[in-house]
Formats: C-alpha cells, structure tokens, sequence
C-alpha cells in the first residue's frame, strides 16, 4: 500500500541551470518499502506557501548499480513545486516521499540478449537514465540505443554523464542527441524536433522490429505521439513497447456525460470500508472519496501516475482518460479512481489489492 513518510535530503545536485536532481536517505526500517524498479517515480506531497501540493518525480538512479535514492527535478515555468525545489530546498531539509510506484519498465535478466531503443526527450531522459544503467549492470549481453532530443547541449540533462557511460560501455549504448538549436555542427537527421518523419527514418536506419527488441517513450507529449505512431505502424508487440506520460494535457478532451444516476459507492482502504453516495456526472470517485475523509493515495489526478489505483469488486464504471493502467491491467479490474465516474446503483472498490 502506498504511504508517505519523511525522507531527509542526503545530496542537491545542479545538473542544468534549470534542474536539480535530489538524493533522500531512506532508514533501515523503511528500506523494505522503498525497494524499486527502474524506470518507477517518486511522488512528494509538499506544503507551498499553505497549500498541500503533490507531485511526482521520476527516479534517475538505478536500483543495482546504486546505493542511493535519487528523482531529478526540471523547472517548469510557473511550477509551484519545481521552482520550490529547484530555488530553496537545501541539504538536511526532510521531504514527505511516497513509496515508489509505476510500470514503465521490463524485468531484467542476466541471461537476456536484448536491444533496447530508448526515445527521451528533455526531462523523459530521468527515467531512462535509471533504465540504460540498470540494463548495462544487470544484463551483460544486451545493448541500449538512445535517442535524446533537447533544445541545445547546455540544457541537456545528464550529457556529462550519459557521455561517460557510453565511452565505457566497451560500444552496448550509443547515444544519438538530436538538437532544435545546436551549438555545435549536427546532421539534418540529428538537428531539428523530433517530428514523425524523422522518428521514422530514425526507426528504421538504427532499430526495426525483432522479438529481443524492447522500446521506451517518454518526454513532452507532441514528441511521444510521433514516436508512438511510428512504432504502432511497425506492429512491434505491445507486450514491448512502454510509454510514459508526465503530462496530460495534449489528450483533454470535453467530458462525455451519461444518463445520470446516483450510485452507492463502497471503497476500501486498510481493510476499512467506506461508503458514500455519488452522482454518476458529478466528482470523480477519488475526490468523493476525499471528502468522505478516505486518506486515499494520489498525485497527479490527470491519468498519468497511477497512483490512485483501485480493483473494482462489484458494478461498472467509466474513465474519462486513461494514460497509466496497461489493457492487462484494465481486464483484470483495475481502474484510476480520479478519472471514474459510477455506471452502475452500486459500486465496491478495493484500494489494497
């Protein structure tokens, strides 16, 4: 079960003028539950200027190659709790963190052969950073290709770094950064966004398909599409194919309403049960669960995280979006409690399973 504790800060690195990445000391009594994967996040719950915020930060170090827990953290224009971070947080200062969570990740095995292609652009390279490191550690025989779009080299996060790995991985990573405004001569294929066509020609030149290959997503969300549409046109398997959103703003849409009807939901939380009536067109599920005083988990309440998910026991609903749960999980009955309205007069969620 998800759950908050404070987490002391160890370490503030400045890796760009406008990110941070940030180390937190987890006790030996909690070190159980802050075990995680790479390419999972962290979500902290802070208190800006009297308002509780809440957001999540993806994990850039890895879970075998080090001993530390750390999340970068990329300024955003008008960000309450980005520029919090990024102008005043100090060593020494404790963080209420979440336990980790997320599913953008492929188990490793030593054993495996793979070739793993890795499309990151601007902060979607923190996740990856987590990533190719975890592969280049735990799986010998595997090699990573990673395509990395930035504005230019001096806001490219982690390029000292990534640059190091790939001088020493004996040639299993090769790094290809495609700039908007390079400061130094590139290539017409490797200048410019990352548009579809050059996603395509990108495809095709360094990846293709085979049953070993595995390929990741994450960065602004125009860039994803992009990438998604080339790789779906390539019928690569679903089972090996991972995208993650940190934003769901290029899929809002206008809310679809239904037949109204007002339904008696029961969500359990700790073994404890809850119950409250809700309108099918009203709140979400999470948010009446919220007023009915339930200590639900949550962070980014716009499909992404994952983190408000429950198992629905008994009825139907509907999720206005959905960018977190696989079809695996959504056939076994799992839902985003912020994006679900009733369908059904009675409604039973489990938020332990």
């Amino acid at each position: 079960m998800a759950a908050f504790n404070k987490l002391r800060v160890t370490d503030i690195r400045q890796e760009t003028k406008d990110c941070v990445s940030v180390a937190v000391e987890v006790p030996a009594g909690l070190k159980d539950q802050y075990r995680y994967i790479q390419g999972q996040y962290l979500t902290l719950k802070l208190n800006v200027n009297g308002e509780e915020i809440r957001r999540s930060y993806s994990i850039c170090s890895s879970p075998v190659a080090d001993s530390e827990l750390r999340i970068a953290v990329k300024r955003v224009k008008g960000g309450k709790v980005s520029n919090y971070l990024n102008d005043h947080l100090k060593k020494g200062d404790e963080l209420e963190v979440m336990t980790p969570m997320g599913s953008f990740y492929t188990p490793l095995d030593p054993a495996n052969k793979k070739k793993y292609f890795l499309f990151a652009g601007g902060s979607g390279i923190t996740p990856m950073f987590s990533i190719l490191r975890s592969v280049l550690f735990a799986e010998p025989n595997s090699s990573v290709i990673l395509f990395y779009g930035n504005t230019d080299e001096v806001h490219t996060i982690f390029r000292h770094a990534l640059n190091e790995i790939e001088e020493k991985s004996g040639g299993r990573l090769k790094i290809h950064y495609l700039y908007e405004h390079p400061k130094e001569a590139c290539d017409a294929l490797h200048t410019g966004m990352l548009t579809r066509e050059k996603a395509a020609e990108l495809f095709e030149r360094f990846c293709g398909v085979g049953f070993n290959h595995e390929y990741f997503v994450c960065g602004p969300g125009p860039m994803m599409e992009n990438v998604k549409s080339v790789i779906m046109d390539q019928k690569v398997p679903a089972h090996q194919f991972h995208i993650e959103y940190f934003s769901s703003a290029q899929e809002s849409a206008a809310k679809e309403m239904n037949p109204s009807l007002t339904a008696q939901v029961t969500v359990s939380m700790y073994g404890i049960e809850t119950h409250f009536e809700l309108d099918s067109n009203g709140k979400s599920i999470l948010d009446a669960a919220l007023d009915a005083g339930v200590d639900v988990p949550f962070a980014c309440k716009g499909a992404v995280c994952c983190t408000c998910r429950g198992k629905l026991l008994e009825g139907k609903v509907k999720m206005d979006k959905n960018f977190a749960l696989t079809d695996a999980e959504v056939a076994q009955g799992f839902i985003l409690t912020c994006q679900s309205h009733p369908l059904t007069p009675v409604v039973r969620i489990d938020y332990d399973s």
